[in-house]
């Protein structure tokens, strides 16, 4: 696996576990009149809570991929073969050591 792709991956990870966490903490915030009940509520739906978690946190984790593999991978392909065009013609945006910016 290419280190992009491990990068991209590691990235999605940590923003959807982020994301995640700010949702739980949220709704900890927002139901706290459930407390005297979560006993209950984890014995009677504890495991579909936590496929639904599981859910919404492969699709976060999908979306957030898919986004940086749509916004900040695109055109590279373009955008390299610019530069190596630039390079190889001998044209710079970077000045020369006699200050003359279009010196061949």
């Amino acid at each position: 696996m290419k280190e992009e792709a491990k990068t991209m991956i590691a990235n999605a990870l940590l923003i959807a576990l982020a994301v995640l966490l700010a949702c739980l903490f949220g709704l900890m915030g927002e139901l706290k009149f459930l407390v005297p009940y979560k006993r209950l509520i984890f014995h009677q739906y504890g495991t579909v809570l936590l496929a639904w978690l599981g859910i919404l946190f492969v699709n976060l984790f999908a979306a957030i991929y898919w986004i940086q593999r749509k916004f900040f991978l695109k055109d590279t392909g373009r955008k390299l073969r610019h530069i190596d065009n630039q390079t190889s013609c001998g044209y710079t945006s970077m000045p020369l050591q006699n200050d003359d910016w279009n010196a061949h």
